[in-house]
């Protein structure tokens, strides 16, 4: 988890997270990056590869913008 986490919970509770407010944003980053991952794809051709790619990129750029490891 990064400090970006940490800095949007004080936002919320006005002070210093408490480790299970932590865990539940790192829940709901996980969430997110799952529904990302299973957009699904309309075309079956050069498209969906690029489509596919690019899914994989915004997946990846959730959990690294939010310090959640796979």
């Amino acid at each position: 988890m990064n400090e970006r986490i940490r800095q949007l919970a004080e936002q919320v509770y006005g002070t210093q997270a408490t480790e299970q407010e932590i865990k539940f944003a790192e829940l709901i980053v996980r969430e997110c990056n799952q529904a990302v991952s299973e957009v699904p794809l309309f075309y079956q051709d050069y498209r969906s590869q690029i489509e596919a790619a690019v899914i994989r990129d915004c997946a990846r750029a959730v959990l690294e913008r939010f310090g959640v490891e796979e």
